[in-house]
């Protein structure tokens, strides 16, 4: 294992408010090695990306907007490579410690960030979540994290890699940390939400969750003391074929497939040609995936987006305002450091927000085996609030 930062930073910015101290005054932020930091390289977790772009002249505007709130930065973190993986190691660099889950991987692709946060080296930890990136390290480390309605927070600065899914939020300790960080990072909402008032935990999606997994992250649930709804969350025929001529799959899964699609699609449009040009090397996932997205086809991709929408609209029907979707972050604890996770089981579980739009809260619920797994809980686009403030309240 490795230490979480690729480069320690020493910041003496001052809050730049009305000369009262910022909502994260004294607060110390990593920041993922996607985001620009004036002055100081940024790698996107790859050397070949590092030899092949400048070092920024300005900040990435969360991280400017997280110092003119007072946080100081203690340092750039590792992440996976060019964000395109959610187990947290990195071929070049290593795999950074989780002190919850020794032995075992942190997450990712916001690994380093997630690390520094819960080794207590940073308070918040700046992140991004395409496919999980954040909810998965949050699950895996035990921390608190939002991925936030599509577009709220600006990714100005930012190495993209899927943009229509790609969104910026940040991993903490507790709850109202992560309330503070958001808040400040948060643009307006375009309209208010009302406060959740029920759980839907869906039983076609509870019932593929492993059983350890279930007896740890219901109870979570029910702690809140709302009503709890576990009527289906996926009940439309069109959800039952990938394509047109393949065997009928279970809708949760024809998600995670389209979903995958478009990721890959628009990873390709964002990297292909800085790939053939400077034939960077990669990890085997990430080489394998990138290989895989080159040889994607139109047809394939306008076939995605008729799920796409499918599920947008489903988000629509099944979360009105006061309602959450409440399942696990993650299937089940950090695999062991060399051991081959279950992608395709970790994005069923992810893909609803990202598919949608939505923001996506991950919290600790409880143990497997002494280990940490989370509840994720994804609101209407737009209710990043209520989500934030179910978890801290006070």
């Amino acid at each position: 294992m490795t230490d979480p930062f690729i480069a320690l930073v020493e910041d003496s910015v001052v809050y730049e408010g009305t000369g009262s101290a910022g909502p994260l005054e004294g607060l110390r932020l990593a920041v993922k090695d996607l985001f620009d930091l004036a002055g100081t390289p940024t790698g996107a977790g790859n050397p070949r990306w590092l030899e092949t772009h400048v070092p920024p002249e300005a900040d990435a505007e969360a991280v400017a907007l997280l110092r003119a709130a007072g946080a100081r930065v203690v340092g750039k973190t590792v992440t996976d490579e060019l964000a395109w993986s959610l187990n947290g190691s990195n071929f070049h660099y290593g795999t950074p410690e989780n002190p919850a889950a020794p032995g075992r991987v942190p997450g990712g692709s916001s690994s380093g960030s997630a690390s520094a946060v819960a080794l207590g080296l940073a308070d918040i930890g700046l992140g991004t979540d395409t496919g999980g990136s954040i909810r998965v390290p949050a699950s895996y480390c035990g921390l608190y994290g939002l991925r936030p309605t599509h577009e709220r927070v600006s990714l100005r600065g930012a190495v993209p890699l899927a943009p229509t899914f790609d969104t910026a939020g940040v991993l903490t300790r507790d709850a109202h940390t992560l309330r503070l960080a958001m808040q400040v990072l948060l643009d307006e909402p375009a309209e208010d939400h009302a406060p959740i008032r029920r759980l839907l935990a869906p039983g076609d999606i509870w019932d593929e969750i492993a059983p350890a997994t279930r007896a740890a992250v219901m109870p979570a649930v029910e702690a809140f003391g709302l009503e709890v709804d576990t009527s289906p969350f996926f009940d439309d025929p069109q959800f039952g074929l990938v394509h047109e001529a393949a065997p009928a799959v279970a809708p949760l899964e024809n998600a995670r497939r389209a979903y995958a699609v478009l990721q890959a699609w628009e990873a390709w449009q964002a990297h292909g040609a800085w790939i053939e040009a400077s034939r960077p090397e990669f990890g085997p996932g990430v080489k394998a995936r990138f290989a895989n997205a080159a040889k994607l086809t139109s047809a394939e991709v306008t076939r995605a987006q008729r799920v796409r929408s499918g599920v947008v609209a489903l988000v629509r029907d099944r979360l009105p305002e006061g309602t959450a979707l409440a399942i696990p972050a993650a299937p089940g604890p950090a695999p062991l450091i060399g051991e081959e996770p279950d992608r395709e089981a970790i994005v069923r579980l992810t893909c609803i927000a990202g598919l949608a739009g939505a923001p996506g809260l991950a919290l600790p619920a409880g143990l497997v085996e002494d280990l940490p797994v989370g509840l994720q809980l994804v609101a209407t686009p737009g209710g990043d609030e209520v989500l934030l403030a179910l978890a801290d309240p006070d």
